[in-house]
């Protein structure tokens, strides 16, 4: 079956040969982006340990956790939130472009891993009403490819969104830490593992990811990480 599927992609490619979503020049390594494209997507290799805040030099902890530190342990975000990756998760997020997802999810899986991994992966949830609107999660549909590439299991069904809240781009971050209190809970009889690591695609403020470990924390979960494929450079509000 495994050789099937090879050979139907190796097919596909042939008929159907990558082309990059941004400027139209050949893919590059099965990839809808081009080799120029891929490269210029900016990575996030110098930030805070403890929030991927982008930073001029690496540090354990920014002038914010320092502060105040978020009730995570440990932050994985690769890339920082500019041009051209959000145009890119633009189309995946609310374009429905899920070529766009697999090349953002593949230029994860390239970057290096954060040790210990979790034991168990929780993408963030969508309410039931956002989902029918988007038609899929695109944190789920990050988090699967991290899951099979580290052998870390994901679950899908056991952190759920029980309020329907305002979009969060549209709100400064005050407004955000408002909208999303109290909107997620955990399926009742969930047993969840003493290392568990959020999925999101992008962190801002990081009031969603905080709100969902707050509750993992109040389950007893022992280490939280926190991961996204971009952090944005500085939280608003």
């Amino acid at each position: 079956m495994e050789a099937l599927r090879s050979r139907l992609a190796d097919l596909g490619r042939w008929l159907l040969p990558a082309r990059c979503l941004l400027c139209g020049a050949a893919g590059h390594d099965d990839l809808d982006l081009c080799r120029d494209c891929a490269a210029e997507l900016p990575r996030n290799r110098s930030c805070c340990a403890r929030c991927a805040l982008p930073l001029a030099m690496p540090a354990a902890l920014c002038g914010r956790c320092q502060r105040r530190a978020p009730p995570w342990d440990s932050a994985w975000a690769p890339f920082r939130y500019g041009w051209p990756l959000d145009r890119l998760e633009s189309r995946f997020k609310f374009g429905r472009d899920l070529a766009a997802g697999r090349s953002l999810a593949a230029l994860w899986l390239c970057e290096p891993a954060p040790a210990p991994l979790p034991d168990l992966i929780l993408p963030v949830p969508l309410h039931r009403a956002r989902l029918r609107q988007r038609g899929h999660n695109q944190a789920l549909e990050l988090a699967r490819p991290l899951s099979r590439e580290l052998g870390v299991p994901v679950r899908h069904d056991l952190l759920r969104r029980i309020v329907a809240t305002a979009a969060q781009s549209e709100l400064d971050a005050v407004a955000r830490r408002r909208n999303v209190r109290g909107a997620f809970a955990l399926r009742q009889g969930a047993v969840l593992p003493a290392h568990v690591a959020i999925v999101d695609d992008v962190m801002t403020t990081g009031s969603t990811l905080a709100e969902c470990a707050r509750i993992l924390r109040r389950a007893g979960v022992s280490r939280v990480d926190a991961w996204a494929l971009a952090r944005a450079p500085t939280p608003r509000g």
